[in-house]
């Protein structure tokens, strides 16, 4: 019995495979965290919470960041392997820093990221992933003026171990911040 072997050319193509970029990474964001505001406010696409967060409603504005907070902590996370965990926490503006404040509509999301050891790369891609949200929820929902989406503090096993600033608030009995993501 004689084996017949049949040769086959398959050419398959694919995109060439691509990191996402700071600013993919924020439209996505973005978008899944609109279509998860419209989902917890009743509505059936992100237009409903567009048009919420631009009447500043405030339960809008808690969902909307409390998925941005969640995505961009897990990119985080996923970014840089030296992320231990990642806090999302409340900061009560006192009157006068609300008066002086021109974006004082648009909520910064709070985040606190506990890292084994701080880094310039680490500050560096938060600083960049800061710009390229801004950038979209500009676009999408304004102010046009507004700096900062993200208020991110990094805190490292030593701040944390000796309850020092931020890294305080992680064993804070009364002001204990929400963890969002952990390795």
């Amino acid at each position: 019995m004689t084996e017949i072997m049949h040769q086959t050319d398959i050419k398959i193509t694919a995109p060439p495979l691509q990191m996402p970029n700071a600013t993919s990474t924020a439209k996505d964001v973005l978008s899944k965290a609109l279509d998860f505001c419209a989902r917890k406010m009743g509505g059936d696409c992100p237009q409903v919470a567009i048009d919420r967060l631009q009447q500043r409603n405030h339960a809008a504005y808690e969902y909307c960041h409390y998925s941005i907070a969640e995505q961009v902590g897990a990119a985080l996370g996923a970014l840089d392997e030296n992320v231990r965990a990642v806090y999302m926490f409340e900061y009560e503006a006192t009157p006068e820093d609300v008066c002086f404040d021109e974006t004082a509509g648009t909520p910064l999301v709070h985040l606190i990221v506990w890292v084994h050891r701080k880094t310039e790369a680490l500050q560096s891609l938060i600083a960049l992933l800061d710009r390229a949200m801004v950038q979209s929820y500009a676009e999408l929902i304004g102010p046009r003026e507004l700096q900062h989406l993200l208020d991110v503090q990094v805190v490292d096993d030593a701040e944390v171990e000796k309850r020092v600033g931020y890294g305080g608030l992680l064993s804070s009995l009364h002001y204990r911040p929400l963890k969002i993501w952990e390795r």
